[in-house]
């Protein structure tokens, strides 16, 4: 039996938020007034991942993805229309509650959309590792074909990697910037961070089964244009981990933070042989979210990767010059004081537990990374 996979949010109370209550009324009417004209339920996949079986130990898939009315005029595939400017992904009108079948190997479940629209639930199937094809049928509507990558068991290296100013140049979370990117620029005028996509690369190189997972707190109507976007320059496919943009069971808005911890926390459960690669940017909250994951996951974590962003760019990011990094230089304290190192912006920070690295860009986080990526040198 299929199990209804707990979203990346904090535990949500019996009662639902006023906020959450409101929205699911304007939903609802919405909805029914869109299907007396017409419209059907359209499923957009997502890339999900899972675990191998090894004759032993059973596998299983993570599926991921969303109900969507739109009108019968549309595309089929639901993302085709979404190829515009970014702010016409946040126009989708979601399908709540809507029944999905969903077929993924030899397993066929029946499920429920979530109150977004949202299909997240874990498959108990024995698939062999590679990607694989996952069949979603609505009531209505034609079928929608998406992908799971599944990872075979035994220890390898994988890469779980912040978006936002890591590997896409953004103006997050400044609120006329993050505007003005998500709802007006084209998809394609996003700019790559130097040297990320040659980083990513070189590690899907040096480890052909690694898997990359992309984590942010960007909403999910963007992942359509960040696909297209990592496809476009080069980096190494893999699941996206958004959120929901809007009211929640427990409060007017979603944490950021919580998402990715949640986030971390339930990839190193499902893929327990994996170690982490985690890379983030120090304009936000990757630093202390990846500190707390390889303190909680010892063992799990192989390294953790920070780009240093400009002190133009962490004004842009969060209002101050100042690095969110408190290992960055100048930013010591009592209990963590700087290292010397600290002044060379590719060198390794001393600090128990996994080595963590920063450096402004992906090929100073390479040189930083060589260890890690290639194995400890030989050579005295």
């Amino acid at each position: 039996m299929p199990s209804n996979a707990p979203r990346d949010e904090p535990r949500e109370t019996q009662r639902p938020h006023y906020a959450a209550r409101l929205e699911d009324r304007v939903t609802g009417r919405l909805g029914r007034a869109l299907r007396r004209r017409g419209w059907v339920p359209r499923i957009l996949p997502y890339t999900g991942y899972g675990q191998a079986s090894d004759g032993v130990a059973p596998g299983s898939v993570r599926v991921l993805a969303r109900v969507l009315l739109t009108s019968p005029n549309r595309p089929a595939r639901v993302d085709a229309s979404f190829e515009r400017r970014g702010y016409r992904s946040f126009l989708a009108a979601k399908a709540p509650a809507e029944p999905v079948t969903l077929e993924v190997g030899d397993a066929v479940v029946h499920v429920t959309a979530d109150r977004g629209g949202y299909v997240d639930v874990v498959v108990p199937v024995d698939l062999a590792a590679g990607t694989h094809e996952v069949t979603f049928r609505a009531r209505q509507g034609e079928a929608a074909v998406g992908q799971v990558v599944v990872v075979a068991r035994g220890e390898r290296l994988g890469v779980v990697s912040d978006i936002d100013d890591t590997v896409m140049v953004t103006a997050v979370p400044r609120l006329f910037l993050a505007a003005w990117n998500t709802f007006v620029r084209h998809p394609s005028a996003r700019t790559p961070v130097r040297g990320m996509a040659e980083l990513y690369r070189s590690v899907r190189a040096t480890h052909p089964d690694a898997p990359f997972v992309y984590v942010s707190t960007g909403a999910w109507n963007t992942a359509s244009t960040l696909t297209r976007f990592l496809e476009t320059h080069g980096f190494p496919a893999g699941p996206l981990l958004l959120t929901d943009w809007g009211p929640t069971s427990t409060g007017w808005f979603r944490s950021g933070p919580a998402h990715k911890d949640a986030a971390l926390d339930r990839l190193v459960r499902e893929l327990p042989d994996v170690q982490w690669l985690l890379v983030g940017d120090d304009g936000q909250h990757d630093p202390g979210i990846y500190t707390r994951a390889a303190q909680r996951h010892r063992g799990h974590v192989a390294a953790v990767a920070i780009r240093r962003l400009t002190p133009a760019q962490q004004v842009l990011a969060h209002g101050t010059t100042t690095s969110n990094d408190p290992t960055a230089p100048g930013r010591g304290r009592a209990d963590h004081p700087p290292h010397p190192g600290d002044t060379d912006p590719s060198a390794a920070l001393r600090a128990p537990g996994p080595a963590t690295v920063a450096a402004p860009d992906g090929f100073g986080l390479a040189v930083a990374l060589r260890d890690v990526i290639e194995g400890p040198s030989t050579q005295g």
